[in-house]
């Protein structure tokens, strides 16, 4: 009995100690009463929007958990160029433009050094290599653990500490993601911390926001990564109809104008997009169109038209929403005028 009270008089004491040290923390917080440890939710969010985001050269490698340290060398669909810095990835965004298929192919020289999400450099010196890199980023993916891409940290933000070992209280200048993700790396099982808000952030669309608590971080989280994934979805979509375009001949199988179908004016033109985003309309008399198109994406996917020497055919030129799409059948929508519509379909 006695050692059952001495353990009750212990662990009030400790329970009552550790709220002291809440209230020493919150004391200089103010208006935040979250207290965060190694494991919380909100150390998590802090590590992915810290992380390196290596997404920005990812037309050439691929792989979002890393970037390729320069300078580097690749064959881009049998060109060879030398990449010394940022600007020559101009160089080989073009060299890609001049194919609309899916069938680039890159060939990248090693060995070659690349930055991880957690800072460290390390070489890789072959393509097993590198695919083995680029699986263990897609389980990271899979898992919810690679880098937050849809928004930054504005520096500099202040964190609040607290030693459950020396009972004290502190507080950290934080002026770099790199030093950010170092911190949230490092932080003990003894330790406790708060984020001094308000903070301000930048979307990835150039938008701003002030957030003055941890569930505000967390929810500005969640919003801008489910936008982020509609627009990954949105963008295989538009690559995806680009393909069947490519692959097909379609007419134009109807045009309705406030319930009014002028297919008509395009009856017996058979049209055939290139892969170099051009397309040509052409009929049984040998009459021919020559237009250009481009498909896009953002949350929804687009279809952009545009020809020149024909009066009906200048009725196409627009910006044009895919409603939906099969393997033989494109619906589109005007994005100036939603009473018109075209549906083309495979001949």
């Amino acid at each position: 009995m006695k050692n059952f009270k001495a353990l009750s008089v212990l662990l009030i004491v400790s329970v009552f100690g550790f709220i002291g040290c809440q209230n020493e923390v919150n004391s200089e917080q103010g208006q935040n009463p979250n207290t965060n440890s190694a494991n919380s939710t909100t150390t998590n969010n802090l590590k992915r929007t810290s992380m390196h985001d290596g997404s920005y050269d990812d037309f050439l490698d691929g792989n979002s958990c890393s970037s390729i340290i320069l300078p580097t060398a690749a064959v881009i669909n049998g060109q060879r160029i030398s990449i010394l810095t940022q600007l020559d990835y101009q160089q080989v965004i073009r060299i890609l433009a001049q194919s609309n298929s899916n069938q680039d192919v890159i060939t990248l020289q090693f060995p070659l050094s690349v930055r991880l999400s957690n800072y460290t450099e390390v070489v890789i010196n072959n393509q097993n290599e590198f695919n083995a890199l680029k699986t263990t980023c897609n389980q990271t993916e899979a898992s919810s653990q690679d880098a937050i891409s849809c928004l930054k940290i504005n520096f500099p933000i202040t964190i609040l500490t607290y030693s459950l070992n020396l009972q004290q209280t502190g507080s950290v200048v934080i002026t770099s993601e790199q030093q950010l993700y170092a911190y949230m790396n490092s932080i003990s099982t003894t330790e406790l911390y708060q984020v001094s808000y308000p903070i301000s952030i930048a979307y990835s669309d150039g938008t701003t926001a002030t957030l003055n608590s941890d569930a505000e971080l967390q929810s500005s989280i969640s919003k801008c990564s489910s936008e982020e994934d509609a627009k990954a979805v949105s963008e295989a979509k538009a690559n995806q109809m680009r393909q069947i375009l490519v692959d097909g001949s379609f007419k134009i199988e109807s045009y309705l104008n406030a319930g009014v179908d002028s297919a008509n004016k395009y009856q017996g033109y058979a049209f055939d997009f290139a892969s170099d985003s051009k397309v040509t309309a052409t009929n049984a008399f040998f009459t021919t169109v020559n237009g250009t198109y481009q498909a896009s994406s953002e949350i929804d996917v687009f279809l952009n038209l545009s020809f020149t020497g024909n009066a009906d055919f200048n009725l196409l030129n627009n910006t044009w929403k895919v409603t939906n799409f099969t393997t033989t059948t494109i619906s589109l929508q005007s994005t100036t005028n939603t009473a018109i519509s075209i549906v083309l379909k495979q001949i």
